[in-house]
């Protein structure tokens, strides 16, 4: 039996680009003159490359030869070199040693990518810290490499499905060795069905979830086209799990006959926030039947107010598209059958969004909802987490390789591009409850911290996407995303890395010592100003 390695603790992934790209951007940018211009436009590329093969070096020993700190500890000791900028960002890469832990295991290879300061793997986070790397993806069977990295992410997600699909977090593997987790809210909680916490860290039922197990395994396949990896091992029985789970949350309150039907998901959690329950003892308010799939959560981890979750819905919809090409090419009876049900899936999602998702606004005119609840009750917001409105062009929803829905009689047909414009217009201004303005940080927030903190990520997105729905008005786009960037660079207190909120008001007020996911998406962001082949990273930033 072959041996494969089993990638535990790998922060190096959420975290290995930003703090070069960071640091970078803050010593290496600091004379604007034609003399140092080219140069400097040219060093960024090395810092992906060394980036990402100081990630995938040879395996440091399951024991490391030093003591490692917690990167909280690391982060605090302001090591040198700082950088030469204003802002004085310490180098806090952690040493090679010290990025993961890789034990020999037997056959498939697996990945556990933390979130950051919390020692489980959220399927989210995780999918989204090794989407970062995707434009460096490449065929490969070599286990230091950054296909293997990613083989073993998706068999990862491919068992955690099948064990729990309505999870969103969960423990380390058994063969890694660690220890579960302690997670307070465990004792505090009572998701329906029940969850084993040796095995799963929190259990929160999150659409985007599945979305995002679906969205990594069809990037590594059209990065790759390595088809006999989807058949080797359990992805097409965790297709289905995520399938049947989903499919199951399509019901709508109420049966036909007005008999309350049985929710295959509920969740009741004693606390003291609104936001980490659901009303109507488990089942959250009442959604009628339209095609799309209720989620308990949204990808903040924050409850539903109304749970057809529109961003996650549309996110979950093209990735069962993209996916069902991988399915179509697999062996069997199942295979065959799991393709045609993913597409009518997806339509029938695309259907619902069409007829109940659409509000025209007395201001901005057709956008998006966030949420609606199918009888008509919508909520007017977006968050920063992505899927989110503002992130919509990230996974590509407005363009489809399959058919889409007809409208409705009397209903007029939609013109994608133009309501999503309309909506970025909605959510970046303070018609969104949760935009959040200030001189430290303006940007899209959410209740999962609360009014007045922007997130950085939010920032991010914004520049990504600016990119990618350019009108050719280059001027217009270069002073948004600068803007973007020189803000969140300004947002770190020093620190160097990106944190999940901060005060819109108070740079020094913020959460989450280091935040995997959002690092990642700046690393994502810088190399996407490179491929563009623009010079802005050669100015100034000071």
């Amino acid at each position: 039996m072959a041996r494969r390695r089993l990638r535990v603790a790998a922060v190096a992934v959420a975290i290995s680009v930003v703090l070069l790209c960071v640091w970078s951007i803050e010593s290496l940018t600091l004379h604007n003159n034609p003399g140092n211009a080219s140069t400097s436009a040219e060093r960024p590329a090395a810092i992906h490359n060394s980036a990402v093969s100081s990630a995938s070096e040879s395996a440091p020993s399951p024991t490391p030869t030093k003591e490692c700190l917690q990167y909280e500890k690391l982060q605090q000791l302001r090591q040198n070199p700082l950088s030469e900028g204003k802002r004085k960002f310490p180098y806090s890469r952690p040493d090679p040693e010290c990025r993961a832990i890789l034990p020999e295991i037997t056959d498939e290879e697996l990945a556990f990518v933390i979130t950051g300061d919390i020692d489980a793997m959220w399927l989210r986070d995780s999918a989204s810290q090794v989407y970062s790397y995707l434009p460096l993806l490449e065929p490969s069977d070599d286990p230091d490499s950054l296909a293997s990295l990613w083989r073993g992410l998706i068999n990862s997600h491919s068992r955690y499905i099948i064990i729990s699909p309505y999870c969103h977090s969960f423990q380390p593997p058994p063969e890694s060795g660690l220890k579960p987790s302690h997670n307070g809210a465990y004792s505090q909680n009572s998701p329906m069905p029940p969850y084993d916490p040796t095995l799963v860290f929190d259990c929160k039922w999150e659409l985007d979830s599945l979305a995002s197990f679906l969205q990594i395994s069809t990037a590594y396949y059209e990065r790759t086209q390595d088809l006999k990896f989807f058949q080797k091992y359990k992805w097409v029985q965790a297709v289905k799990a995520a399938v049947d789970a989903a499919g199951a949350m399509r019901l709508g309150t109420y049966a036909k006959n007005g008999k309350v039907e049985k929710s295959a998901w509920t969740f009741v959690g004693w606390t003291n926030r609104g936001s980490e329950t659901l009303t109507n003892n488990g089942l959250g308010n009442p959604t009628k039947e339209n095609g799309m799939v209720r989620s308990g959560f949204r990808p903040s981890d924050d409850a539903c107010i109304y749970q057809l979750l529109v961003p996650a819905n549309m996110m979950f919809a093209k990735y069962l598209e993209e996916a069902s090409l991988i399915m179509e090419k697999l062996e069997g009876d199942e295979a065959k059958n799991l393709t045609s049900v993913m597409r009518d899936f997806a339509f029938g999602i695309r259907k619902g969004i069409d007829r109940d998702a659409v509000v025209h606004h007395r201001d901005f005119g057709d956008i998006w909802a966030y949420e609606i609840d199918g009888y008509g009750g919508v909520n007017l917001m977006d968050d920063a987490n992505i899927p989110s409105l503002l992130s919509i062009p990230l996974f590509e929803y407005t363009h489809s390789k399959f058919p889409l829905p007809e409208p409705a009689e009397g209903d007029p047909k939609r013109d994608y591009d133009k309501i999503y414009r309309n909506t970025r217009d909605f959510v970046l201004s303070d018609s969104n409850p949760y935009f959040s303005k200030g001189p430290e940080l303006s940007a899209i927030g959410g209740p999962h911290l609360g009014p007045g903190k922007g997130w950085p990520m939010a920032a991010i997105v914004r520049s990504i996407t600016a990119f990618l729905i350019a009108d050719g008005d280059e001027k217009e786009l270069e002073g948004e995303v600068k803007q973007q960037l020189r803000m969140v660079l300004d947002s770190t207190s020093g620190t160097g890395v990106i944190h999940e909120s901060v005060n819109a008001w108070s740079q020094g007020d913020w959460s989450r010592a280091w935040f995997g996911w959002a690092n990642g998406l700046l690393g994502e962001l810088v190399m996407k100003i490179e491929s563009e082949n623009k010079t802005w990273l050669a100015d100034s930033w000071q």
